[in-house]
């Protein structure tokens, strides 16, 4: 942060900067570096399963160790990683410390809007067949129709084999479509409020059109798609039904702007925070005991196994406690334990300046955002950091020459929303909302800074080793 005026040496404006002005020349070189690792994973990464997938996989590379909850602690192993149903994990660095200390927790959600599948999705209408989703998490519905989607999920047949399918993320595969209606057809609907234009079950996926040959049969598209599902995958009907599988987004992470300076992808909330809380968390060198949790279902209200309410932090750090002959009680470890929230936030866009409160607002380039709370109107459902903590990665983040600023999700009576901060705050554990800055967010194709991803990175790396 760059202040204009002082008196006695101390600085009295709060002004960010952008990092392309402050940073030297070597943390720009690696911002653009880390930015080439980051693309990689989202492209690796378009679901919550591959995300943890991906996440164990470079966790492993570096060293961690999967450990089982219904198992012992292997000996000598200080650096772990325990999975949750293949959505949420939870990584641990013991460090040098006892756990009666507490931890430095980073948290980040694994989970992105999308459309998932209706109980019985597939039918035939006009000779065309269909799947009926129901989207997930909170979307504009106008965006996805023309929008390219690949399918991607898991089945589980009746022999309890599991199938992977990944299907519209290779240039050779086919992609799926929601169609929309042409303008010349279209004068009722453009009367209409823009979040009404589109009824959430017009939003349905194109998956067929050639019939079986057999002229006499009923449904002959629809009967078509299931022949090919289960000569490719075994799947009937019955294993629609059962199945996890949900349509996402089929663009590629892509560069923007002459000078590349913004990345262009799908699911980058909450996933940019999950890369760089993953990256700061495998190359700290930290002391104290740290913990990474990712958890799934954000985007609908955290509830179920996998999310932040579940009790699986719970039955981690009661195993921890119990394998470590720790003397320590759950509730006065999470008592003096610390954590960031990392989860993103809305970047100014200057093509809608009234939703932006101008004194309060997040720009891309600025570095990672440090909110104090974030919620809806009122100040309702707000988790509000405590000033010394505050204080602390202020001085945290001047001392280690990380790029930072302030922000607020939009004007007071704008809107608003949630992170998962609250899910630690109710734990007694000291929190505080840090992430990355997005345009377009919540859309198909979201838009964040290199600059910023790299000073996300960093602040989460000096805070695990602080």
């Amino acid at each position: 942060m760059a202040n204009k005026r002082k008196i006695g040496g101390e600085e009295l404006f709060l002004k960010s900067e952008l990092f392309w002005d402050i940073a030297s020349k070597s943390e720009q070189n690696k911002a653009e570096k880390l930015a080439g690792e980051y693309k990689d994973f989202l492209d690796r990464a378009k679901t919550e399963k591959q995300t943890i997938a991906r996440v164990s996989e470079l966790a492993r590379k570096n060293g961690l160790t999967v450990v089982d909850l219904n198992e012992k602690l292997p000996k000598g192993k200080t650096k772990m990683i325990f999975i949750n149903r293949g959505k949420s994990a939870i990584l641990v660095n013991l460090g040098k410390g006892d756990m009666a200390v507490g931890a430095n927790f980073l948290i980040a959600h694994v989970d992105s809007p999308r459309m998932d599948l209706k109980v019985k999705p597939l039918y035939e209408d006009g000779e065309i067949a269909y799947f009926k989703p129901n989207y997930y998490g909170g979307i504009k519905k106008y965006h996805w129709p023309v929008t390219p989607l690949a399918m991607q999920g898991t089945v589980v047949l009746k022999n309890g084999q599991e199938i992977e399918i990944n299907i519209g993320l290779k240039d050779d595969e086919p992609i799926f479509l929601i169609s929309d209606l042409l303008p010349h057809l279209d004068n009722e609907r453009n009367d209409k409020p823009l979040g009404k234009a589109i009824d959430a079950e017009e939003l349905n996926i194109i998956v067929g059109t050639k019939p079986v040959a057999d002229k006499k049969a009923k449904e002959r598209v629809k009967l078509a798609v299931l022949e090919w599902l289960y000569k490719n995958y075994k799947i009937g009907e019955e294993e629609l039904f059962t199945a996890d599988i949900r349509f996402v987004p089929a663009h590629k992470t892509r560069d923007v702007g002459f000078d590349r300076g913004l990345i262009a992808s799908y699911g980058q909330d909450d996933r940019v925070c999950v890369f760089a809380t993953l990256k700061g968390f495998l190359e700290a060198r930290n002391n104290r005991m740290s913990i990474l949790y990712l958890v799934d279902k954000e985007e609908t209200g955290s509830i179920g196994a996998t999310g932040a309410e579940s009790f699986f932090l719970e039955n981690v750090i009661n195993y921890l406690i119990r394998e470590l002959k720790s003397e320590v009680g759950i509730y006065d470890f999470y008592r003096r334990s610390k954590a960031i929230s990392a989860d993103v936030t809305a970047a100014y866009d200057p093509d809608y300046k009234q939703a932006y409160d101008p004194n309060n607002v997040a720009r891309l380039g600025h570095g990672v955002v440090i909110e104090k709370y974030v919620g809806y109107r009122g100040k309702s459902y707000t988790m509000e950091a405590e000033p010394f903590f505050i204080r602390a990665i202020i001085n945290l983040f001047h001392k280690n020459k990380v790029v930072w600023q302030t922000g607020h999700l939009g004007k007071a009576d704008s809107g608003g929303g949630g992170t998962i901060a609250g899910y630690l705050s109710n734990r007694n554990i000291e929190v505080v909302d840090m992430g990355v800055a997005l345009l377009n967010m919540h859309s198909p194709y979201e838009l964040s800074s290199k600059a910023d991803i790299y000073s996300a990175y960093k602040g989460y790396k000096v805070f695990l080793e602080n």
